[in-house]
């Protein structure tokens, strides 16, 4: 059993937890220094690709809450103001 996707996976086929995963796994073989150096440029740039593909999904899930907070006028919706009484 793998703790990460096969690194052959498509990332843009990839949850934001599966390409979090398989970055962190990089991570770690990058930062054990076990790795042949035309592998580790392998995995630098795919774990590049990872960040970038999560980054993505987070600003398209900010932009999706963005969306639902805000009403038709672009205003807050369903927001109090803060009252400091």
């Amino acid at each position: 059993m793998t703790d990460s996707p096969t690194p052959s996976a498509d990332i843009s086929t990839l949850s934001f937890e599966a390409a979090l995963a398989e970055l962190e796994a990089i991570v770690g073989k990058l930062e054990r220094g076990d790795v042949p150096l035309d592998e580790s440029v392998d995995l630098y740039a795919r774990g590049d690709a990872l960040r970038a593909h999560c980054e993505a999904r987070l600003n398209a899930a900010q932009a999706r809450i963005d969306k639902i907070s805000l009403d038709a006028g672009g205003k807050p919706s369903g927001s109090v103001p803060f009252d400091a009484n």
